[in-house]
């Protein structure tokens, strides 16, 4: 293992002993909700995940060391602190640095994958923004680390026909969880029909073994529609005035992301935040049953629709 990837004993021990382990990101912490709300949220994530009977393991950038399985005093550390933001890019500088960063998809995944954590929880991807050349390393990173990722679909603010277009062409399977469409984030569901859909987490399991089985290269995305969301009309009218304004102000680049996420909530008056913690809660949930389900015993017969 490398020096800079520190695994916590508890998670070293679930690991082991074949228990289901689920990988959280710490972007959330650091660049989600102001404190105490972040540490808030970190703890809750973390709860819901043991209570469906899985070990939660945190991912965090902390004093130069790639941390899986943050504990409660680091998660206070970062929640109270002005974190940076560790990508795949600039991951070995922040480290070199001896700096403490909340990790995003691309770098938690990462993580996990080196720890050998199979599945993820996450709220919504990065993905293809409507600017040319501007892409997430989250849909390279799907498609490099073998883990199992469970989202809301695409952030609202990408392109999200354009996003699962990128996925098809990177060989990462999509499969939807109760839904033959992909999740649109703030918006239940976009209208962009799924190749496969499950109603079971058995199935999602098995058909992540069969990908894997098959030597097929890096993981596969879930999309699990939030249970309440935003009417389309009401979030594409937010979505064109915060747009327009980043447009205005010349934003672009990684800050797009943060702005326009930031206008969302202000002009919903905080309703996108209120979906977004929901759905956050509802993937935790959703990834600890599917990290359960691939310590089952495989089954002999066709998979479980």
């Amino acid at each position: 293992m490398v020096v800079s990837l520190s695994v916590a004993p508890q998670i070293v021990d679930a690991l082991s002993r074949a228990q289901p382990v689920v990988a959280l990101e710490s972007t959330v912490i650091t660049h989600g909700l102001p404190h105490p709300r972040n540490l808030e949220l970190a703890e809750e994530l973390e709860a819901q995940i043991r209570e469906r009977g899985a070990v939660p393991a945190t991912v965090a950038v902390l004093k130069g060391k790639l941390v899986v399985g943050a504990s409660l005093e680091d998660l206070e550390e970062l929640a109270g602190s002005d974190a940076q933001k560790a990508s795949l890019w600039n991951l070995g500088s922040l480290l070199a640095q001896g700096a403490s960063a909340g990790t995003t998809v691309a770098t938690t995944m990462h993580a996990a994958a080196a720890a050998g954590i199979e599945v993820f929880a996450t709220g919504g991807i990065g993905g293809v923004h409507q600017r040319p050349f501007d892409e997430s390393a989250d849909l390279s990173a799907l498609s490099r680390y073998p883990v199992l990722t469970v989202c809301a679909g695409p952030k609202s603010i990408l392109d999200q026909a354009a996003t699962l277009e990128r996925l098809e062409t990177l060989g990462v399977p999509v499969v939807g969880y109760r839904s033959r469409h992909l999740a649109g984030f703030h918006v239940r569901e976009t209208e962009l029909p799924l190749p496969a859909t499950f109603d079971r987490p058995e199935g999602i399991a098995a058909a992540f073994r069969r990908h894997r089985e098959l030597g097929l290269q890096g993981g596969m995305l879930v999309s699990n529609p939030v249970s309440e969301g935003l009417a389309q009309d009401e979030l594409g009218s937010y979505r064109s005035e915060a747009e327009r304004e980043a447009s205005e102000a010349g934003v672009h680049g990684r800050d797009l992301t943060p702005f326009l996420l930031g206008r969302l909530a202000e002009l919903s008056s905080g309703r996108t935040v209120e979906v977004n913690l929901r759905l956050l809660r509802e993937n935790a949930s959703l990834a600890a049953r599917l990290a359960a389900a691939l310590q089952l015993p495989r089954p002999l017969g066709a998979l479980d629709e």
